[in-house]
């Protein structure tokens, strides 16, 4: 996969439709992008919420709205809960947050019994983006986590990156490099605690705890994605410039450069929950039409290569 075309075309060309629930279903933005994806045939979306609502909503963006499926729950947690009880009984191959928070998706999702929780690990963001000024040689590159985990320990960040390798060796990464990042490449302990579990981590990688994959850290941004940054500061690393994979240290940090790209950069990012059973897609409000719309085609995607049923 170079780019976020490629996996577009990739489930176009899959030939199932896989069924999506949205809930709760009356925000606009959602709406077209879920619509967008079922004439693009990426998937089959399944609203739940508000009917009045909804089809207010969907009135200017599709004649013939009324022909989707549609269950009328005009309590919003409970549209989620019923979300999650369609994927329990295998209605729905995957999940999709509407207008309430990720917070109250995940938990209901997450929560036992709901059938989506993965036995170990953890869940964590994953955003899938073209990477940059890649004209003559485009690749994708990922960001992780910029929505789930706030401020994840040594052992989480290691999870964390685990779901990363996992999504992009299902795109077709070999030897996924991570970058992760710091304010600086070197350790300063314990006024940048960042930068020492960096450290740890690339330690970790060299004794094979991410198999072949290739992590370096602490890297600042610029010495992770510049490789005219790399060797002016004399980083002769094999990550430094080249990194596939971008590691934030919090959710705060993870969330800004994710804003930084979407709105300064105007780049559409796909980005879903990973480490479930099934991808869970989780846009936030501010997210384009056209990240919404990646994002499904991302969830239905690894839905597949994880061999979900349609």
């Amino acid at each position: 996969m170079k780019c976020l075309d490629d996996i577009i075309r990739a489930v176009q060309a899959h030939g199932s439709t896989m069924r999506v629930a949205i809930a709760p279903c009356a925000e606009r933005f959602v709406l077209r992008a879920a619509l967008a994806a079922a004439e693009a045939g990426l998937a089959s979306p399944v609203f739940i919420g508000d009917r009045g609502r909804a089809c207010a909503a969907a009135e200017t963006l599709c004649p013939n709205f009324a022909d989707f499926e549609f269950v009328d729950c005009p309590d919003d947690n409970e549209a989620v809960a019923l979300a999650v009880d369609y994927y329990r009984q295998g209605k729905v191959q995957f999940i999709m947050k509407g207008l309430v928070s990720t917070a109250t998706l995940l938990k209901a999702a997450l929560a036992k019994g709901a059938g989506l929780v993965s036995p170990g690990g953890i869940v964590s963001l994953v955003s899938v983006f073209d990477a940059p000024n890649q004209h003559d040689s485009p690749r994708l590159m990922l960001l992780t986590d910029a929505g789930v985990n706030i401020r994840p320990n040594l052992q989480r960040k290691m999870d964390i990156i685990k779901n990363a390798l996992g999504v992009a060796r299902a795109l077709g990464i070999r030897q996924p490099r991570v970058a992760v990042l710091a304010a600086t490449e070197k350790v300063n302990f314990p006024a940048m605690p960042a930068t020492l579990d960096a450290d740890l981590l690339s330690k970790m990688a060299a004794d094979g705890t991410f198999g072949d994959a290739l992590v370096a850290g602490p890297l600042a941004l610029d010495l992770a994605v510049s490789p005219a940054s790399a060797k002016l500061k004399g980083i002769d690393n094999p990550v430094a410039g080249h990194a596939d994979i971008l590691l934030t240290p919090d959710i705060e940090s993870g969330n800004i450069l994710h804003k930084a790209l979407s709105t300064l950069l105007n780049i559409p990012l796909a980005s879903v929950v990973v480490g479930s059973k099934a991808p869970v897609v989780v846009p936030s409000r501010g997210d384009s039409e056209r990240s919404k719309f990646v994002s499904i085609a991302l969830a239905v995607y690894l839905a597949q290569q994880n061999g979900s049923p349609a």
